[in-house]
């Protein structure tokens, strides 16, 4: 059997009819950055159809609010100050990394503050709200999370497994030595642990101590598979600064250190090729739809910072999709380039399949590491209106093209000729109108397609070849 035509591998009645379903999760796109000069951001799907937005401002002085019904909404969306630092004593320093949370009913703000006499002297605090809007609502003042330990501690944010619910929050211990570890500890109320807490993590790997900073911080929670996932940020806050990540499952003591699993290298971290240096202090919300994980991060279009990286404003905050290894568990991808996040695109009838580059040559490939490698982004055909191209993620400015009868990923080079052998209509699926099927604007009538595993534009005059002409969006 000529693979392409693969029955065997999926479920259906005969050669070149068989396919996967439409993807659980299809293809969702959006447009970096969502907001300029905002830091340590947190996006919250609430019930009531709104996203809504916090984030660090950099006078690190104030709390603010945005809502939109779309996560690009909240670009443009009206931003509202909840709450602004007291003009002495606690809470009159440093205000840093606040998370809107909905919990038992009422809305719950985690933001830590220094105080006017000492900027940092930094500690967890919580602010709550019974109103149903909570821009429009009244907050009042919980007080400080107390800890054990009365050192400098931030980036508290709650979560629950199992209908218990946890705080997690960075903290120094003198008696550990010099930064923040990571801790963990029940809690009784939305702003009250319970019990003794445990730390679950140490920077101690060459990454998480880069830049001169000893730092685990900015833990977020994201549940999956039976598993949970702790991601946090490591290193110096500049083009060092990077996420790992911790694994517990979801059946374990997760009170225990020893049921937390640390990756040996970050999980998300600076791509130069893409000009994204510094990403970090994530959170996760969802989909329009509900069926794609959202990664919510902030970092800087450029390398270089002069003095302090605190005092440089221009931290952003970015989104993109998750996307699931076959292992379940997640895989961020690179930090991809502003404007137009990308997609993969899966084969109709090889559902394990993506189409990605390998020495610059187009196939479709199951596992695809690293993930950037199948993603692309569909931007105006470089032809014009009404035409699109298939833009690598890791590789900007390169393009899938065709070129004589194959298909590469290849550098533009400004000649009429590319833009033609990289442009083509895209049309509904010719196997699976849910599908997308591209054809060749330089051979209408020609479509890319998959034929022994790897990518040709070809005219499909087959039902196999209109199957090995179809793909997916993921």
């Amino acid at each position: 059997m000529i693979a392409g035509s693969a029955a065997a591998t999926v479920t259906g009645v005969s050669a070149g009819t068989a396919h996967a379903a439409v993807p659980a999760s299809p293809g969702v796109t959006y447009t970096n950055t969502i907001a300029e000069q905002r830091a340590d951001p947190h996006i919250f799907k609430h019930t009531d159809g709104f996203y809504y937005f916090t984030a660090t401002v950099p006078a690190y002085d104030r709390i603010v609010l945005r809502r939109a019904t779309t996560i690009q909404g909240l670009t443009s969306a009206p931003e509202t100050t909840i709450w602004t630092k007291h003009a002495s004593g606690e809470m009159g320093g440093y205000i840093w990394a606040p998370e809107i949370h909905f919990i038992d009913g009422k809305w719950y703000i985690y933001f830590a503050a220094g105080a006017s006499w000492d900027v940092w002297r930094v500690r967890p605090y919580v602010l709550e709200c019974t109103d149903a809007n909570p821009i429009t609502g009244t907050w009042t003042e919980k007080g400080r999370i107390v800890l054990p330990l009365n050192t400098f501690s931030l980036d508290a944010t709650t979560f629950a497994v199992n209908g218990t619910r946890y705080l997690a929050w960075a903290q120094n211990d003198p008696a550990v030595g010099t930064g923040t570890n990571l801790y963990i500890a029940q809690m009784s109320s939305p702003w009250t642990i319970t019990g003794t807490p445990v730390m679950i993590s140490r920077p101690t790997a060459a990454w998480e101590t880069a830049g001169g900073a000893t730092v685990n911080e900015g833990p977020a929670v994201i549940q999956k598979n039976g598993r949970v996932f702790m991601t946090f940020s490591a290193a110096a806050t500049s083009a060092v600064y990077c996420m790992g990540m911790l694994t517990a499952s979801a059946s374990a003591d997760l009170l225990s250190a020893s049921s937390w699993a640390k990756n040996p290298d970050p999980v998300f971290a600076s791509f130069a090729a893409t000009s994204q240096y510094g990403p970090g202090h994530n959170q996760f919300t969802v989909s329009e739809d509900g069926t794609s994980d959202i990664l919510v991060y902030h970092d800087r279009s450029y390398k270089d910072i002069s003095g302090s990286p605190l005092n440089d404003p221009n931290r952003r905050t970015r989104v993109q999709k998750i996307y699931w290894k076959a292992d379940g568990t997640p895989d961020f991808g690179i930090p991809v380039a502003d404007g137009l996040t990308p997609i993969r695109l899966s084969s109709y009838n090889y559902p394990d399949r993506f189409i990605r580059h390998w020495n610059y040559r187009a196939k479709i490939e199951a596992n695809v590491a690293p993930l950037a490698g199948s993603q692309f982004r569909v931007v105006t055909g470089l032809t014009g209106s009404g035409t699109v191209s298939l833009e690598s993620a890791n590789f900007p400015g390169y393009f899938l093209r065709q070129k004589n009868g194959e298909v590469w990923v290849e550098k533009n080079d400004g000649t009429a000729q590319f833009a033609g052998d990289a442009s083509y209509m895209a049309r509904a699926g010719l196997a699976d109108s849910a599908g997308v099927s591209y054809e060749s604007f330089t051979f209408p009538g020609r479509y890319i397609r998959h034929y022994n595993y790897l990518l040709y534009v070809q005219a499909p005059t087959t039902t196999t070849a209109r199957a090995d002409a179809t793909f997916y969006t993921q």
